[in-house]
């Protein structure tokens, strides 16, 4: 059953877990989570995040391609301009 708790932020930006949760979810201190910043939304989770690696394999296949992040930058800034040339019809 969903249950939600209020944490305090403490000095350098603790924030303490509550010890029915450490102990309902066997936590011990080292255990390391996931914080997930959904626009102010904060999700914590136990499982690790995949994020960083699937960029990092995104990354790596793009420069086995010979893309770098200059020419994929150079190839957005073409495409931004390309749709600013067009001027909608309001007929």
């Amino acid at each position: 059953m969903p249950s939600s708790s209020t944490l305090t932020l403490g000095q350098r930006g603790v924030l303490t877990l509550p010890k029915s949760l450490r102990e309902e979810y066997s936590m011990k201190p080292g255990d390391r989570l996931t914080l997930l910043d959904l626009g102010g939304l904060f999700v914590l989770s136990r499982r690790s995040s995949m994020i960083d690696e699937l960029s990092a394999e995104i990354a790596r296949s793009l420069t086995e391609e010979g893309e770098s992040l200059e020419s994929m930058l150079k190839s957005l800034r073409e495409r931004r301009e390309s749709y600013g040339d067009q001027t909608p019809d309001l007929s």
